[in-house]
């Protein structure tokens, strides 16, 4: 038994794959977690990937910057019946955001894209767009912008961009709107750039928060910016600094041979499902939905947040920059709709690129105010509470609804085993 291995078994720590361990490892006792009440986690997912309701999950914890809990869950692909494995690349949908969010704040802080820059500096054709104002007979009135988007807004999902929403939606603007994977699919960035600047904002700038391809605009901006793609950034500032060694916007062969796979149908409903993004290789490098990553990647992502910008002596973002990133942003001037998203996101709030808790009591899952987090619509989860000191990050291959109680019952869970 080698060390790594050894120190697995000492610590409850599953290691079902040749991949080391993304963070030094500790006892949950140790840190003030539970290992009994832990193991709760373990009961939870065995009885879901019973019931068929998910196929497999990677789940990391991490306390004071120690590894309490990282385990695989269940199967890699269920048609294969591959068991899940440590290493599993997740294809992280809306959790690409956050790294773009950092990718962004890199650039602020070399004092190359201020939050106040305006779009148009950067894709003028931003300034052509029209807002959207449904009418009492099914129309659309348009209105000029009464004022500029900003960069600000693009961090913030107040630009009035939205997503794409089906033809039975009663949101006349979203019905124009593509689904959020279908721009880097079917085109390239200057097709996205020219196909959303056609189509009104839902709203005035600045006055709504607004869930849409605002960070996809942001990664295009950074591509400006830097003069480079955006993956290319992103490896240099970000993944490779902080040893996230798989993620990418272009899977590899061997990565591919990772990939979680979701059920052919989906649990609740019987409806066939699918993941487009892990058949359908990408024009561009979007910035909302496109990157792969191991949950192992991405809890280290969400310790350097926690650490204020800093993992293993690479600093990414100063500390203060960091606070400002995780603060929220959305004024009392602005229609805070963040809970619309996710139902237990009610007392959060939004910062730059990640959701933020705001408010004691008022959401469904327990928390501290000052958690920072964000989800994927294919099924991954992180949340970072500085109080607790805390990172966890989850993945399942699981893009229907079911997903959101996967992320409600992993909190519940989890907090349920913080002891002192």
């Amino acid at each position: 038994m080698n060390k790594l291995v050894a120190a697995a078994a000492a610590a409850g720590i599953s290691f079902n794959s040749a991949h080391s361990a993304p963070l030094p490892e500790a006892r949950a006792d140790d840190v003030g977690v539970s290992k009994q009440r832990l193991a709760k986690l373990d009961e939870f997912f065995a009885g879901e990937i019973a019931a068929k309701r998910v196929p497999g999950a990677v789940v990391a914890i991490a306390r004071d910057g120690k590894l309490i809990h990282y385990k695989a869950y269940g199967q890699l692909d269920p048609e294969k019946g591959t068991s899940m494995r440590l290493d599993a690349m997740f294809a992280l949908a809306s959790m690409t955001k956050p790294m773009v969010a950092v990718a962004g704040l890199t650039l602020m802080e070399q004092g190359r894209l201020p939050l106040r820059a305006r779009l148009t500096d950067y894709y003028p054709e931003f300034a052509n767009m029209k807002v959207g104002v449904p009418q009492p007979d099914g129309s659309l009135k348009f209105e000029a912008q009464s004022s500029p988007i900003y960069v600000h807004d693009l961090y913030r999902h107040t630009s009035g961009l939205t997503y794409g929403a089906p033809p039975d939606s009663s949101d006349q603007v979203a019905r124009l709107y593509p689904d959020f994977a279908a721009p880097p699919v079917k085109g390239d960035k200057k097709a996205f750039i020219e196909g959303i600047t056609k189509l009104p904002l839902a709203h005035q700038p600045g006055t709504e928060f607004e869930y849409g391809f605002s960070t996809d605009v942001l990664g295009a901006v950074v591509e400006q910016v830097s003069e480079q793609p955006l993956g290319e950034y992103l490896s240099s500032n970000l993944w490779k600094p902080i040893g996230m060694l798989d993620a990418t916007f272009h899977l590899s062969g061997s990565q591919r041979e990772r990939l979680a796979r979701p059920f052919k149908d989906e649990p609740l409903t019987g409806k066939p499902q699918g993941i487009e993004l892990l058949e359908s290789p990408t024009k561009f490098d979007c910035g909302g939905a496109c990157a792969f990553a191991t949950v192992g990647d991405y809890v280290r992502f969400g310790q350097m947040l926690l650490n204020g910008g800093e993992l293993d002596g690479q600093r990414i973002l100063g500390p203060r920059t960091v606070h400002h990133m995780i603060s929220n942003h959305l004024g009392p001037e602005i229609k805070n709709k963040v809970a619309n998203v996710e139902p237990h996101r009610a007392g959060f709030g939004f910062g730059l690129g990640v959701a933020v808790r705001i408010s004691e009591g008022l959401s469904a899952v327990p928390g501290n105010p000052g958690e920072f987090t964000w989800t994927g619509a294919y099924g991954t989860q992180f949340f970072c509470d500085p109080k607790e000191r805390l990172v966890v990050v989850v993945g399942t291959a699981a893009p229907g609804e079911i997903r959101k109680y996967y992320r409600e019952q992993v909190q519940n869970i989890v907090y349920a085993g913080i002891v002192r």
